[in-house]
């Protein structure tokens, strides 16, 4: 816009110029004439403090003007897009996480389920559990207690060794020393204060004395605790 107003500013100049000249040789016969090369010789006096700024802002003006009109109509079709776009489809990233986290929440599932696997499988625990206890006397119960925790108390030896928290009997009067571990230990009754505190104890707890986790199972099933076993012979 600014290259438009000089060439026309240049051509406003040059036809002033023209018209001054064309006018003055006839100025002396007409009193009109003779007016308007008046108004022709003041224009060109003010023509770079008036008549340039005047034409250079006005084109400016129109020129801004007519940019806003071009991008409203032109806006919707500069957003749409000149390749219509393929439908995206899933990353292979995603299905590969979607997977990988699937086959973990396999894999927490059977860690859950492994120590009942072990349990029945070294002591037979879910058969006892299962079992109607309604038609057995105290004492074949008893019986079948007495093996069942040993062989459960053996599985549970080798893989985890539990053994107490507290080095103490239930019922004994002990001290707990400041910093004891929360985890460990967990404060029940009239607890205010900060430690030490005295209490008795209600009981040890348990925690293991190794993690030998057992080996998982090989199977695409993680609800299946231990197989069925079915003996095939002739009929």
């Amino acid at each position: 816009m600014l290259a438009v107003s000089a060439g026309i500013g240049a051509g406003i100049y040059y036809g002033l110029d023209w018209a001054g000249k064309a006018v003055a040789a006839d100025s002396g016969k007409d009193l009109l004439l003779h007016d308007l090369q008046q108004i022709i010789v003041l224009m060109q006096g003010r023509f770079v403090a008036w008549v340039l700024p005047a034409v250079a802002g006005t084109l400016l003006i129109l020129g801004w003007i007519f940019w806003l009109i071009l991008g409203v109509f032109t806006a919707p079709v500069l957003k749409t897009p000149l390749v219509s776009e393929s439908p995206k489809t899933p990353s292979r990233t995603g299905k590969k996480d979607f997977l990988d986290q699937k086959i973990e929440q396999e894999r927490k599932q059977r860690l859950f389920l492994n120590t009942l696997s072990v349990l029945q499988r070294e002591g037979r625990l879910l058969d006892f559990f299962d079992e109607n206890l309604a038609r057995y006397s105290d004492e074949q119960i008893g019986a079948a207690v007495r093996s069942i925790q040993e062989d459960c108390k053996q599985a549970m030896k080798k893989y985890i060794d539990p053994r107490p928290v507290v080095d103490a009997d239930e019922g004994q009067e002990i001290t707990i020393e400041p910093g004891f571990d929360m985890d460990a230990v967990n404060l029940v009754g009239n607890v205010a204060g900060d430690p030490p505190f005295k209490g008795t104890v209600k009981h040890r707890g348990w925690k293991a004395g190794k993690k030998e986790i057992p080996k998982l199972a090989d199977i695409q099933d993680s609800a299946i605790i231990t197989p069925a076993e079915i003996e095939i012979g002739d009929k």
